[in-house]
């Protein structure tokens, strides 16, 4: 389902599949249309990256704090706004640069803490209706730093430090994503799904379409493939596999992009070991 922007609650319109589906799988199945759908989506994110390297960053932004939630660069994120404060949020920046941060609360907290690295993302579409609530799919820009609060009324914004990987080995680190590829393989050679109910009820869970999970693995298996930038893939495996929100928001904050691939590989590993996989050597 999709996230809810009320207190992390997920609205009953709308279904986070549908739309990942929508992005890996536009054109259908078949060994064809799935070389398609790579192309496809490989076109869309340099045409994406080709805009933001253009585009002004805003300095201050709304923040929208949602438990469990990351939002990693390049990855989709479909949104519920029906809670009055975010949609004057989301009225404001659709007049404006349509740019906003989505942040996780911080374990523990009664009162709204976001984590400090956050993701910022602009907003690709979004669909209001009659009753005032709208959807939309939220794209991560950059990972962020949030800084000082400007305000908290009617929602909170805040100046935001973009915040850059530095230089890597990259002989290092393209074999530490050639892991990634290969233990995401194995994941599905495991017959795990993408952990869709994360962002939905257990109902949505575990109505899931088999065949749906496995078409959406598959293809997302072979887009990582061919992906030449190992932070890519580094951000959207993290994004789009970790089950859990700790791991997930331990790979957004780790800027070293070898550390990174390295945690996710570990990751990956626990959580197969978790569902029964086979223990592997730690290099």
């Amino acid at each position: 389902m999709w996230k809810s922007a009320e207190n992390g609650k997920e609205g009953a319109d709308g279904d986070r599949r549908g739309a990942v589906a929508g992005w890996f799988s536009a054109f259908g199945e078949g060994p064809i249309n799935r070389e398609i759908n790579n192309r496809w989506a490989a076109a869309c994110a340099r045409l994406f990256r080709l805009y933001i390297e253009r585009v002004k960053l805003p300095s201050e932004v709304p923040v929208m704090t949602l438990p469990n939630a990351t939002l990693f660069p390049q990855a989709l994120l479909p949104l519920y706004i029906f809670e009055p404060r975010y949609r004057q949020m989301l009225a404001a920046v659709l007049r404006a640069d349509r740019f906003f941060v989505v942040a996780m609360q911080k374990p523990g907290r009664l009162r709204e803490t976001p984590a400090t690295v956050a993701g910022l993302g602009l907003i690709r579409v979004s669909v209001s209706h009659r009753n005032g609530t709208s959807h939309l799919i939220l794209q991560g820009v950059a990972r962020v730093e949030l800084q000082t609060v400007r305000c908290y009324r009617p929602y909170r914004v805040q100046g935001i430090q973009v915040l850059k990987t530095p230089p890597q080995d990259n002989v290092t680190v393209d074999a530490l994503a050639a892991k990634v590829r290969e233990l995401l393989t194995q994941r599905l050679q495991m017959g795990l799904p993408l952990p869709f109910h994360t962002w939905g009820t257990e109902k949505a869970a575990e109505g899931a379409s088999p065949s749906c999970t496995t078409l959406i693995a598959r293809d997302l298996v072979e887009h990582v493939a061919s992906l030449k930038n190992p932070e890519y893939v580094a951000d959207l495996v993290s994004g789009a596999v970790l089950q859990s929100a700790a791991r997930r928001q331990a790979i957004l904050e780790t800027l070293d992009l070898e550390v990174r691939l390295r945690r996710l590989i570990l990751f990956l590993r626990e959580e197969m070991e978790e569902h029964g996989g086979t223990k592997h050597e730690h290099e």
